[in-house]
């Protein structure tokens, strides 16, 4: 199933395009911009062709028949969106037991157009004391891949600024949905 990820992406005419930290054995990946059901496929193609084992956040909705071995598989976790549930502890928890982990989290949390992104990405990094990898889908482009890997000074302003200073040029599936100016950091 993976090979077809990896075949269908190339197939589109995408191209990955990154150079990927050495060393780094630990990271939050953001995933953005998040404005169609194809980003899941194409980011997931990244990984797979790259041979990065990678774990991501997704609705727990996806976790059922038929989809749901298919998603525990490619590493997904469950996240129930409903209800209060502490992960950014659960997260850094996970990064506790596993020194080779790379969480790809959906900073927007939705494909619609958000006024404010998700920060969980951004505190799971912090408490959890491992940097901030950007991955990016520009669809503009067909290129696909990872920006620079970002060291969290703390401060939230700065943070974000260096954060949107690298998503403000790519563009999505659906460019209207994605405002990289409703990232704000607290």
């Amino acid at each position: 199933m993976k090979k077809l990820f990896v075949l269908f992406f190339k197939l589109r005419g995408w191209k990955v395009d990154t150079t990927l930290p050495k060393g780094i054995e630990q990271y939050v990946v953001i995933a953005a911009p998040h404005t169609s059901n194809w980003d899941f496929i194409y980011t997931l193609a990244v990984f797979f062709s790259l041979k990065i084992p990678v774990r991501f956040l997704a609705k727990a909705e996806l976790f059922k028949w038929p989809l749901k071995h298919m998603m525990l598989s490619f590493g997904g976790l469950a996240v129930q969106r409903s209800k209060s549930n502490n992960l950014v502890d659960i997260m850094v928890g996970l990064f506790a037991q596993n020194q080779q982990l790379k969480l790809l989290i959906p900073a927007e949390g939705t494909r619609g157009k958000v006024t404010k992104w998700k920060t969980g990405f951004y505190h799971v990094a912090l408490k959890a004391n491992v940097p901030v990898l950007m991955g990016f889908l520009d669809y503009e482009q067909k290129k696909a891949g990872f920006g620079p890997l970002l060291y969290l000074t703390g401060n939230p302003l700065t943070d974000a600024n260096s954060i949107k200073d690298f998503y403000r040029n790519i563009k999505g599936k659906h460019p209207e949905l994605f405002d990289v100016e409703a990232l704000v950091l607290d």
